[in-house]
């Protein structure tokens, strides 16, 4: 086999297997399906079990800041070439457990199912696995219908207690959004992923209320 055959065959997602941007500067761009990685992995190895597989080899939690709880998970992905399996793949994904929110700690009971579907992704990756998407250097068309601008910095100013308060997204705001990618079995790396890109923020929580609501009907608006 060609040392990018596979790569090149498994970096373009398809696009009934992305998620559409439908607003903001990234309008066009698009995230992952994470069923498109098994039904790639079964279409170039077989099925699971028989031409690829995967072990979790460890599951733990971690005790975060202000008693927050972390769940991780570790796995080694095997795929079968030419009747031979590969050496281990590794991969690690993180949920949260017990995270701190307005009314007190919540805690998740699909934590590790999470932190599964995201092992899965890092795993996949090493493979080339959806390359285009991660690879900002390497996209692909449907992505490249927009650059993405550099942030404005802001101004080192302070922004008064009542504006504040009134950029701070709900509660009830805050949980609509963890439905919402519990409901479309988004992994924490993919939401990651979309607030970065839509926010430049990584966390649910540092987000203004406008934003919260512009990735609530984002969330909503996929089909």
């Amino acid at each position: 086999m060609d040392n990018l055959e596979l790569y090149d065959k498994v970096r373009t997602v398809p696009r009934n297997a992305l998620k559409p941007i439908q607003a903001g500067r990234l309008k066009g761009k698009s995230d992952i399906n994470p069923m498109w990685r098994l039904k790639t992995l079964t279409e170039h190895f077989g099925v699971c079990g028989i031409g690829w597989r995967y072990v979790i080899t460890k599951q733990w939690l971690e005790q975060g800041a202000k008693g927050e709880i972390g769940a991780f998970v570790n796995i080694d992905l095997y795929i079968k070439v030419d009747g031979a399996w590969s050496e281990a793949i590794p991969g690690t994904g993180g949920s949260m457990y017990v995270a701190n929110e307005k009314n007190g700690p919540y805690t998740s009971d699909e934590c590790y199912k999470m932190a599964l579907t995201d092992a899965i992704s890092v795993a996949c990756k090493a493979l080339g696995v959806a390359a285009d998407v991660y690879w900002d250097s390497d996209r692909s068309k449907y992505d490249r219908a927009e650059t993405p601008t550099k942030p404005q910095q802001q101004k080192p100013t302070t922004t008064p207690p009542q504006q504040q308060k009134a950029d701070t997204p709900s509660e009830a705001q805050l949980k609509k959004i963890y439905a919402l990618s519990k409901e479309k079995n988004l992994a924490v790396e993919t939401m990651q992923t979309i607030m970065l890109e839509r926010y430049s923020k990584d966390n649910s929580k540092s987000l203004t209320k406008k934003e919260v609501s512009d990735l609530i009907t984002f969330l909503e608006g996929d089909k």
